[in-house]
């Protein structure tokens, strides 16, 4: 009896086996025609895409070309007209030059006259003046001699003394050492140092006001520049 329970078991598990099976394969038929039926319509929906699409390239291409086409007639059209007005503007002006450089021979002919003229009348001149010049020696002569005269009689030895005296040094302007700036000049005013004589000969005081600026370029030579002035 064991063995005939075991036999039917078995045979209803190979009919179970059995029948999972055609279902299994039935299910993997009906999804591979599915699958077929959506790569059939991505197929005609990607065709119907592309048409579109290329006769739409193709319409820009022939959009591009007309445009381009039309651009260059343009642009010969323009440039043809600029030719045209570059000739007309070169010949006007080669007629006007033409008649600038009549007009500029014509004044330098009249001033090489002029010049002419004017260099006969300077001769016609100097011939009468050179006449009494050589008549008159004596006289000149007698000129030349008393010239000296007049100035020995101790009128131009005061302005040759006041032309050597020194000018007056304005002894407040700082600027006039050398190696003090506008800037370097305003700090020693605020500092107290406010005249050139401080700089020449400072007291023990200002020595240690100067002493601020002992860095400033120069500073060792700032005395003897002062006493310069002095």
């Amino acid at each position: 009896m064991a063995k005939k329970e075991s036999k039917k078991e078995k045979a209803g598990v190979d009919k179970v086996v059995k029948k999972v099976n055609k279902e299994i394969e039935k299910t993997s038929s009906q999804i591979e025609k599915l699958i077929n039926d959506a790569l059939k319509q991505f197929d005609t929906l990607q065709n119907q895409i592309q048409e579109p699409v290329r006769k739409l390239l193709r319409e820009v291409d022939d959009l591009r070309e007309r445009e381009m086409r039309r651009f260059h007639e343009e642009m010969d059209r323009r440039l043809g007209e600029l030719h045209d007005l570059q000739n007309t503007v070169m010949e006007r002006l080669g007629l006007a030059t033409n008649e600038g450089e009549s007009a500029a021979e014509k004044v330098s002919k009249d001033a090489a006259k002029a010049a002419k003229t004017i260099e006969k009348a300077a001769e016609k001149t100097a011939e009468k003046t050179a006449a009494p010049a050589k008549k008159k020696p004596a006289a000149a002569k007698a000129k030349a001699k008393a010239k000296p005269a007049s100035k020995g009689n101790g009128k131009a030895a005061p302005k040759a003394a006041a032309a050597k005296a020194p000018k007056a040094v304005n002894k407040s302007d700082l600027t006039l050492v050398k190696g003090i700036g506008p800037a370097t000049a305003k700090k020693m005013q605020d500092a107290g140092i406010t005249s050139i004589e401080q700089i020449a000969n400072p007291s023990t005081a200002e020595q240690e006001k100067l002493q601020a600026f002992a860095k400033m370029k120069g500073f060792s030579d700032w005395s003897s520049e002062a006493k310069k002035l002095l």
